[in-house]
């Protein structure tokens, strides 16, 4: 079953909230996910305890580099998805993570500073793939931008990074006030109060966006077993 993995060594980027808004609308779309929290932090750990969880979502929290691969594989024989949040650095288990992976997704905000991190995780993506002598696609998903603007600096930070041959989802996690009430109050955005959280239905149609962008960034087969699995 197809196992995405969300990396970047740099913090504070959207991993966690691009892990969760995927699994929750895969989650809607009657797909089993699981979600391994390999951050020190634990956010989606905490996130999973604020309220009750989609049905569907399973949500674990890795234990060690030594176990990780383990632990992916294990999940990846239950479910139809594993999707696994890794920390803000580097270290062994984000390249073995990155090596068990049928897709990566690198969330970077609109900086310089972590455009350049973005191509550091992709050459990351690049030695591993090379390491295991098989493909690893990889996509660079840009968060908390403008919906409405598109500012100079930031066309020259994505081209940039078009240039170093890094691909980009088309679609962006845009800077939304649910996005963050989501690990405010837990579950999706979908059980949000909409008196309580403003712009919720842009918010829903730009996960939705993201998430079938994702979806097919899979190989054919790779689908076929998450869905039929």
């Amino acid at each position: 079953m197809p196992t995405i993995v969300f990396a970047n060594p740099k913090g504070g980027v959207g991993k966690s909230t691009s892990t969760v808004i995927l699994a929750t609308q895969l989650a809607l779309a009657k797909a089993s996910v699981t979600i391994i929290d390999a951050d020190r932090n634990k956010p989606i750990a905490s996130w999973s305890r604020r309220a009750k969880i989609p049905d569907g979502i399973t949500v674990l929290q890795a234990t060690s580099e030594t176990t990780i691969l383990d632990e992916i594989d294990n999940a990846a024989a239950k479910t139809g998805f594993v999707l696994v949040d890794l920390e803000g650095t580097a270290s062994m288990m984000v390249g073995l993570a990155i090596s068990s992976a049928d897709l990566v997704i690198i969330p970077v905000q609109g900086s310089m500073l972590d455009a350049e991190q973005a191509i550091t995780a992709a050459n990351v993506v690049r030695q591993q793939a090379r390491a295991a002598r098989r493909h690893i696609p990889y996509y660079v998903l840009w968060t908390r931008t403008n919906p409405l603007i598109k500012p100079r600096e930031f066309r020259a930070i994505e081209q940039g990074v078009i240039e170093n041959n890094i691909p980009c989802f088309s679609k962006h996690l845009h800077e939304r006030t649910p996005f963050k009430a989501v690990f405010s109050f837990g579950g999706s955005l979908e059980t949000l109060d909409p008196k309580d959280v403003p712009n919720l239905e842009q918010a829903i149609r730009n996960a939705r966006e993201y998430a079938s962008e994702v979806v097919a960034a899979l190989r054919p087969a790779e689908m076929k077993e998450a869905v039929n699995g």
